[in-house]
This record gives C-alpha cells, sequence and structure tokens, in this order.
C-alpha cells in the first residue's frame, strides 16, 4: 500500500495549511512583471513599437536627454540571448539635493520592451545596478537615469544575439 500522497492532494494540503496561518500563496503587486494589462503574455514575438516609444517618454517626459553621467558595460556579443549581462552606473556626483531616483532598461525590439526598473534613495550613496535581461533578437538596449533634479540621462548599446546561443 502506497501511503505517499498524491502531488495534487501535497499541493492541496500546502495552500490550506498557509491560508489556515494567514498567508497567500501569491506574488506581491510589486513583483509582477510590469506588462500593461492589455497586452498578452502568450503570442508571437514580434516588435512592439508603440509601446517602446510610450515607454520611452512616460520615462523622459519633458526631459532633454543627455549622455554623459551614465556609464554602461552591455556587451557588443550576446551568446545567450535569455541573460544578457546589464550593467550601469550613474557617475554624476551624488548629493543631497540631487541624486538618481529610478533607472530603466528597455529592449527596443522586445514584444514587451520595459525590462526592468530599478529605484533609488538618496541614502544609497550610488546608483549602479546589474541584472540580466532577455533578448528576442539583435537590437538597441537602452539604459536611463532620472535624477532628483529632473535630468534624465540615456544611454544605449546595440547588441548582436547569436543565432545558435551556444557561444559560437
Amino acid at each position: 500500500m502506497n501511503l505517499a500522497p498524491s502531488h495534487a492532494l501535497t499541493r492541496r494540503r500546502l495552500v490550506a495549511g498557509a491560508a489556515a496561518a494567514g498567508a497567500t500563496m501569491a506574488l506581491p503587486t510589486a513583483a509582477l512583471a510590469q506588462a500593461p494589462a492589455k497586452t498578452p503574455l502568450v503570442g508571437p514575438l514580434a516588435p512592439n513599437p508603440v509601446e517602446f516609444r510610450k515607454t520611452m517618454e512616460q520615462f523622459i517626459g519633458s526631459a532633454t536627454p543627455q549622455s554623459e553621467g551614465l556609464q554602461l558595460d552591455i556587451p557588443l556579443l550576446a551568446d545567450n540571448p535569455g541573460a544578457v549581462p546589464v550593467k550601469a552606473k550613474v557617475t554624476l556626483p551624488i548629493t543631497e539635493q540631487d541624486w538618481c531616483e529610478e533607472m530603466m532598461v528597455v529592449a527596443e525590439l522586445n514584444p514587451i520592451p520595459l525590462a526592468c526598473r530599478i529605484k533609488f534613495f538618496a541614502e544609497t550613496g550610488s546608483a549602479e545596478a546589474a541584472v540580466r535581461i532577455r533578448l528576442s533578437q539583435s537590437q538597441n538596449v537602452h539604459v536611463l537615469a532620472r535624477m532628483k533634479s529632473g535630468a534624465v540621462l540615456q544611454g544605449r548599446q546595440m547588441v548582436t544575439v547569436a543565432a545558435s546561443g551556444c557561444g559560437m
């Protein structure tokens, strides 16, 4: 006689136990992807230029982006398009009056262009981030940083995605 419960029964017990303890079995809202509600998560991997422009315009606002003050470290060739490393650092002085409030990484030709957003505080002392993003094809990767003063820093790097994805 097999005394081990089935996977479905184990899952039900786990969920029931968590609910009884007052816990929920879901990700917090902040951890969910920032995809627009109308965008289907399953579908063709076609670029979405309208969403790209909208994302960029919302972040930039009326500011004129400047290229000085943002240092990028993004590879020219991505042998693994599922985990492309992106490093960005604000090189402007961080003071109590002016610091980087938010940084954003956008992949121009991805179906959902917004790859990530990172918020900073004055107490952080610096503004640098390292993330890995997925690219659907060879494309420009944009990094934008908004300073407390309203200035927007912008950098861009063209990344070629290797077709095989196995190190060539």
